[in-house]
């Protein structure tokens, strides 16, 4: 008799489990945090849930009213009943993993680079094209690849995409100088063509190195590529723009690319809807911070 009733607590917990997972899945939850001991220490771990990707905004408080598992109700000899799916799991509310801070200088990273040759893209190239702006910046951009004007100026965003990038900026009440602005990678692709994976992969490290010294706050991906080599996640940009994202503890905000806009001037508008968040979300925490 007693291990059948084991055996009805532990279905009913797996049913309670399995409708929490549900509920995950249908607020867009893919990672889930858990504490594990690591040497005496504990060390916080990713640990690959669902099939889409979770902003802050979007991952749910484990104990909320709407949650299967925190509605049921425990009677006074069901200790089973009362168990968290943290028991089972770690702590699901756990905060994600922050970029550690890196005490290199850009200097250091671009001398890593070098006369880069790694992938074919060095061999049309004019410059390498690093990136720019404030060191200490709160807010950066993150674009595809240099253009024409960028390949010849070595610098990201300096022709009409980059004029365009200006602008929205100073509508947001910064100016150019005081965010960053760079690029997946670093030397155009002829005729302007969407770096492969492999090309992406190259230059990516040294973005997330610079990211790593400069410690903003939040970073606004510029179209789909951008997006995807920043938060490895398969959605267009049509689908995830507009929501904040997470990228180990920093906000972003994928929208759209300014070369796109140039194309199409009806989607300004929500990328101007997408850059109100941001400086929302910016005005809001240096507020909190004074």
């Amino acid at each position: 008799m007693h291990s059948e009733t084991e055996t009805a607590e532990f279905l009913s917990l797996l049913k309670d489990t399995r409708e929490q997972l549900t509920y995950f899945k249908e607020l867009g939850v893919e990672r889930i945090e858990k504490e594990t001991p690591v040497s005496g220490l504990a060390r916080t771990e990713v640990v690959p849930a669902l099939n889409s990707f979770s902003s802050d905004e979007s991952r749910p408080e484990t104990t909320s009213a709407t949650s299967p598992v925190a509605a049921r109700s425990a009677g006074p000899n069901d200790q089973t009943a009362s168990m968290s799916p943290n028991t089972l799991f770690g702590d699901l509310s756990a905060p994600p993993v922050r970029i550690e801070r890196s005490s290199e200088t850009f200097e250091e990273i671009w001398a890593d680079v070098g006369d880069c040759t790694r992938c074919p893209l060095h061999q049309e190239r004019t410059n390498i094209v690093h990136t720019d702006g404030n060191r200490k910046a709160r807010l950066m951009f993150v674009g595809e690849a240099p253009g024409a004007d960028e390949d010849a100026q070595a610098r990201p965003f300096v022709g009409r995409a980059g004029q365009l990038l200006t602008k929205i900026i100073e509508a947001i009440g910064l100016k150019r100088e005081e965010v960053l602005i760079g690029n997946v990678n670093r030397c155009r692709p002829p005729s302007n063509r969407t770096p492969t994976p492999e090309e992406a992969s190259m230059c990516k490290p040294f973005l997330l190195r610079e990211i790593a010294v400069v410690q903003p706050e939040v970073i606004v991906v510029l179209g789909n590529t951008a997006m995807r080599n920043l938060l490895d996640i398969k959605q267009g940009i049509t689908r995830v723009r507009g929501q904040f994202q997470d990228y180990h503890g920093v906000k972003v905000m994928p929208t759209f690319h300014p070369a796109y806009l140039l194309r199409d001037p009806s989607k300004k508008k929500e990328t101007w809807e997408d850059l109100k968040k941001v400086r929302d979300y910016l005005d809001a925490t240096r507020k909190r911070e004074s």
